[in-house]
């Protein structure tokens, strides 16, 4: 009874010693067995450790986004910012202009007409007519004078993405767009519609009478005037497409027979009279400025060869 009594143990002793034994087959004797269980309990959150690095580039991409959608947001208010002031310099120089407004429609607009013809009559066909007259003439006139601000805003929301030398240069190009523009309104006041409306004068018989709607000749105008504005920017043009790599000196004087005829069919075709001297009045300016869109993109592939080496 005595040997029974000593092989029999509680079952605490026994659970006892199974660990010294798991602890003897392992090669040592682990005194603190609860922190198996704990070192398992960590190797089960082991998987959430390797998820923290994703986590972290997930917030980056968030933080990168976010800051993305508010770059975007802020140019969208710039540019609503730089339209307001360029919309309230427009609506102030109208409303300046509208002082003159009779001198601009009496002098300005109808003195190209009768300097050239006293057979040309305008009249009127609408209730309406003279006050949409007067407010296009104010209006367009506004757009003229407000043109040079109108370029220096959209410049200004240009200029904080350019590298100095390119604001420098851009603080030229202004001026050199604002004076292009005010050549070629000149250009078209006084050489372009003199040269037309007396040819419209003469042309056809004395039996039907030259009335002219107002409208029409308004419209006219307005078209002839910002068409020869636009053609005068085309040097500025080919500072741009040179300057961005797609315009080469080389090409334009490679197709320079090509491009002087297409000028002249373009000054024959805006140019209503078959007279080959008033057609050559309208073409040679159009030559002129080609030959003057080498040079600036000469100029420019010149500069950007010497940056390069």
């Amino acid at each position: 009874m005595s040997e029974e009594k000593d092989t029999t143990q509680s079952p605490a002793a026994q659970e006892k010693g199974e660990e010294k034994r798991t602890d003897e087959n392992s090669g040592f004797m682990n005194p603190y067995p609860h922190a198996v269980e704990e070192s398992g309990a960590t190797d089960k959150g082991e998987p959430e450790n390797e998820e923290a690095p994703e986590r972290a580039e997930d917030a980056v991409q968030h933080d990168s986004g976010a800051e993305g959608e508010l770059n975007v947001i802020g140019h969208l208010e710039e540019i609503r910012a730089r339209l307001i002031k360029s919309g309230l310099a427009l609506l102030i120089i109208t409303a300046l202009c509208s002082i003159k407004a009779d001198f601009l429609v009496n002098d300005v607009l109808i003195g190209p007409l009768t300097r050239s013809s006293k057979t040309l009559v305008l009249q009127n066909l609408i209730p309406y007519g003279q006050i949409s007259l007067y407010l296009q003439v104010v209006f367009f006139s506004g757009f003229i004078i407000t043109f040079p601000f109108i370029a220096w805003q959209l410049w200004q929301f240009v200029a904080p993405g350019l590298h100095e030398n390119e604001r420098k240069a851009g603080r030229f190009s202004i001026l050199f767009i604002s004076l292009s523009f005010f050549t070629g309104i000149a250009f078209g006041y006084f050489v372009f519609l003199p040269v037309t409306l007396q040819f419209f004068a003469g042309f056809g018989t004395p039996l039907i009478k030259n009335n002219i709607s107002v409208q029409d000749y308004v419209s006219f105008v307005i078209g002839a005037l910002l068409t020869a504005g636009l053609v005068f920017e085309l040097p500025f043009i080919s500072y741009v497409l040179s300057k961005i790599g797609l315009l080469t000196p080389a090409f334009m004087r490679f197709y320079r027979k090509h491009a002087i005829v297409v000028l002249l069919v373009v000054a024959a075709v805006v140019t209503p009279s078959t007279d080959v001297v008033t057609q050559l009045v309208i073409g040679l300016p159009m030559i002129l400025l080609y030959e003057v869109s080498i040079l600036i993109s000469a100029q420019v592939n010149r500069k950007r060869n010497e940056l390069l080496l």
